[in-house]
């Protein structure tokens, strides 16, 4: 309350603050009751704790207004203020000027449809905005780690004798958190920028952020790509469609990458063309001794997907001639629980 709010507030002779007071000041000076005084307990001030939505929508509406920036999409109170924070530096790269719609919704991350500025040359762009660190749960990711360096937010590699930052990666402190959290989003972002340069079916990225990666958006104003996993392909596209996840699993390949969880839910489909997607867990094909399992798993969820529309392939055969022309080794298989590794969203 402020000074002229007290200023301009009437009490009652006989309100109950009054009566507070005096009984205050009778324990305070009372000689008489000296004792009881001693033995009473004071009365504690409990100051109930904020809700979490409540929490959520202050810092949503704090950071509205140090944005400077309205956008369309109307976000809950649960996402807005990560929203907004985690895009804040694309506004202010005057690469994107409003936030359309939400696209996608996922346990990792979520996708906006975005106005893009003229000087980009696209009218819509997509963000892909990380959840808070609280709600993101990589399953199995020791698994992908393995043989991949840690990458700061300009993706570059953390050298291992910098033991600050090592230290708290292995006691997983809220630093520590931070900095894998980060090498996770800046191994997507390269590995797009790579595969986009090297012809691969791969949105172009165009920035990334603390918490958010900008790429090109597929589909149009009014609906994103839907993902293979959603449609019901014609048989007669079906073979082209295939052959061409093919050849983007080779080009990866031949830049020692492995997508690491491909399958149809990480294919866009539209206007008959396909787009791979979600890079977070690629692993090097070099340097991790699960690649083997991990390429063969990502084969077979494509060869079992385009099965149901007629197309006749050998996940095995094909992984196995992916691995002769790229591997350097011979297959290493760690023990892998399947069960896990085919959970998908």
């Amino acid at each position: 309350m402020s000074s002229n709010d007290l200023n301009n507030t009437r009490f009652d002779s006989h309100s109950d603050s009054d009566v507070d007071q005096y009984t205050d000041y009778e324990d305070l000076f009372s000689q008489s009751d000296r004792k009881a005084r001693r033995t009473r307990k004071p009365t504690a001030k409990h100051t109930p704790k904020k809700l979490q939505e409540q929490v959520l929508s202050e810092i949503a509406d704090t950071n509205a207004i140090e944005s400077g920036f309205q956008i369309t999409y109307k976000p809950s109170k649960h996402e807005a203020g990560w929203l907004l924070s985690s895009l804040r530096s694309f506004f202010d790269q005057e690469l994107i000027i409003d936030v359309l719609a939400k696209v996608k919704g996922g346990k990792e991350a979520s996708v906006y449809r975005c106005q893009a500025t003229p000087s980009t040359g696209k009218t819509l762009l997509a963000a892909k905005v990380y959840r808070p660190q609280m709600f993101r749960n990589l399953r199995n990711d020791q698994q992908y780690k393995e043989g991949r360096a840690i990458l700061n937010k300009e993706g570059h590699v953390i050298k291992t004798n910098d033991h600050r930052i090592m230290r708290a990666i292995g006691k997983k402190s809220s630093f520590g958190e931070q900095v894998s959290h980060t090498s996770w989003l800046m191994y997507e972002y390269k590995t797009l920028d790579t595969l986009y340069r090297a012809g691969a079916a791969v949105p172009k990225p165009y920035a990334t952020a603390d918490n958010a990666i900008l790429m090109e958006y597929v589909g149009d104003e009014h609906t994103a790509a839907h993902t293979l996993s959603e449609l019901s392909l014609k048989r007669s596209e079906a073979l082209p469609l295939f052959t061409e996840i093919m050849r983007n699993i080779d080009l990866m390949l031949q830049h020692n990458i492995i997508h690491g969880d491909l399958s149809a839910y990480n294919v866009l489909y539209w206007e008959g063309q396909i787009t791979l997607i979600d890079f977070p867990q690629v692993i090097d094909i070099s340097s991790n001794r699960s690649a083997y399992a991990i390429l063969l798993r990502d084969v077979t969820r494509i060869c079992d997907y385009f099965s149901r529309f007629g197309v006749k392939a050998d996940a095995e055969a094909h992984t196995d001639e992916f691995w002769k022309r790229y591997a350097q080794t011979e297959p290493h298989m760690l023990a892998w629980d399947a069960e896990d590794g085919d959970e998908v969203e």
